[in-house]
């Protein structure tokens, strides 16, 4: 089968996407005319090295490359010669400000810190969106997120790609259909971080060099607080630092956690508590181990404690308890560097897999001749073209709701995600009571400054 009939099948096979599917609530488009299948968007690419390479090409594949954008000029000049005909900017308030009228569409996969002030940006232009994950950089600026998307009608999507693998959207319709019973336990583990940060390195290296030329320093810091250039901040070291990144939470959490959070309709945690390695005030901590408590949704799903394990203590991995692993591991099995548990009073959905998507039920002989139920939700097992894909079919039809993780269910969770490091802030022996819709920590108000971030002149939300 080529590419081009494979895509026009997957198209075709997500007319009825987001048809009874719970994100969809609420964010819909203006605008409802339909666009012709064969009109191409115009779509201008922020941050196109590292990840942002594959999303700029993949916006390549379903739309014209008009802008391109980063403060970098090494992998701005390389793309642009794939993109030739594209405009060249370091500054996307330039970009999306002179080309206004011919942009349609915009990718974001620069550092965390800067997401939320492009895509804010691109939104109020009423300019359609995908974003790389985690979300945002901070709680505050995902829930402002998900409310603009809906304001505006824009459709958008977050790039965590294992929404569009088949077999996550399997787990979900299984635990939705009752397979394990009532699930009131989730164990999420991550062997991340894989970047310097805590306990190696706790503080702002003293060296000062100059910028390399093709490095748009004050770009990079964008609303970050001022600082001086080092290479052990750009390119991709910038993970494990506060001001820029969101530790082991925010690259692996919008993955792993995926998963759970959609079969289980998660939304707002009520409470939420933490321990973790020694904290500092310039890089996350070496470990974590974030507890978060869910009320029950509904009368099918009872309340629910997610565990979300990260980092080494030790030298060794923090992971589910021994007990636990014992009641899922076939001998001599080993845990995977990352996966979940679903622990349901009828059995165990186990994912030795960064985005839930390959999964086994336990106990074996118990599922032996388990049948799936009928599919609820569409079809894609394209990766990332796929949520490219997902995202312009939404765009034409006017349906936000095709992208599956557009910023409606996208925002939910990430601030879920996110909350994990605000509970790490406000220190150990603290149970944080969290009150969503009023965007309040309750009963220790100090750490309701964790919630979000002063920024830097001449950069707005």
């Amino acid at each position: 089968m080529t590419q081009r009939k494979q895509r026009r099948d997957f198209l075709k096979s997500t007319a009825a996407a987001g048809v009874g599917f719970w994100v969809a609530g609420g964010i819909r488009a203006d605008d409802k005319k339909e666009r012709s299948p064969l009109e191409r968007l115009n779509i201008a690419c922020i941050g196109v090295g590292g990840k942002g390479s594959s999303d700029t090409d993949q916006a390549g594949n379903v739309g014209n490359v008009v802008a391109l954008c980063d403060i970098d000029d090494g992998p701005l000049n390389g793309k642009a010669q794939k993109f030739p005909d594209a405009e060249k900017f370091n500054d996307f308030r330039e970009m999306l400000t002179k080309l206004d009228k011919k942009i349609d569409a915009v990718t974001v996969s620069t550092p965390d810190h800067t997401h939320a002030p492009a895509s804010v940006m691109a939104m109020k232009m009423k300019k359609h969106v995908y974003c790389q994950k985690p979300l945002t950089h901070s709680v505050h600026e995902a829930r402002r997120m998900r409310e603009l998307a809906k304001e505006m009608g824009v459709c958008t999507q977050m790039g965590n790609q294992g929404t569009a693998e088949n077999g996550l959207r399997d787990a979900v319709e299984l635990v939705q259909a009752g397979a394990i019973g009532n699930v009131t336990e989730v164990h999420i583990w991550t062997n991340r971080p894989i970047w310097p940060q805590a306990p190696g390195v706790t503080a702002r290296p003293t060296e000062t060099p100059v910028p390399p030329k093709n490095v748009h320093w004050d770009l990079f810091l964008g609303p970050a607080p001022e600082r001086a250039y080092n290479p052990a901040y750009h390119p991709f070291k910038w993970r494990g630092w506060w001001d820029f990144g969101t530790g082991a939470l925010g690259d692996m959490g919008c993955h792993t956690a995926n998963m759970a959070f959609m079969a289980l309709k998660l939304g707002f945690p009520t409470k939420l508590s933490a321990v973790s390695g020694e904290m500092n005030p310039e890089t996350y901590p070496g470990w974590g181990h974030v507890t978060y408590e869910f009320p029950a949704r509904g009368a099918s799903m009872p309340a629910v404690k997610v565990h979300w394990y990260e980092g080494r203590k030790d030298g060794k991995l923090v992971l589910p308890s021994e007990d636990l692993q014992a009641r899922v591991l076939k001998q001599g099995e080993k845990l995977p560097g990352s996966g979940s548990f679903l622990i349901g009073d009828k059995g165990i959905l186990y994912s030795p897999n960064d985005y839930g998507a390959a999964f086994r039920l336990l106990p074996e002989k118990e599922f032996t001749d388990y049948k799936k139920p009928t599919p609820t939700l569409p079809r894609n097992g394209r990766g990332d073209n796929g949520m490219k894909e997902e995202w312009v079919k939404a765009i034409k039809e006017g349906k936000p709701e095709i992208a599956m993780s557009n910023f409606n269910y996208a925002g939910m969770l990430t601030e879920f995600i996110l909350l994990g490091n605000v509970a790490m802030k406000a220190g150990e022996n603290k149970v944080l009571e969290w009150d969503g819709p009023n965007f309040k920590i309750t009963n220790e108000p100090s750490a309701n400054k964790f919630l979000q971030r002063e920024y830097r002149k001449g950069w707005t939300l």
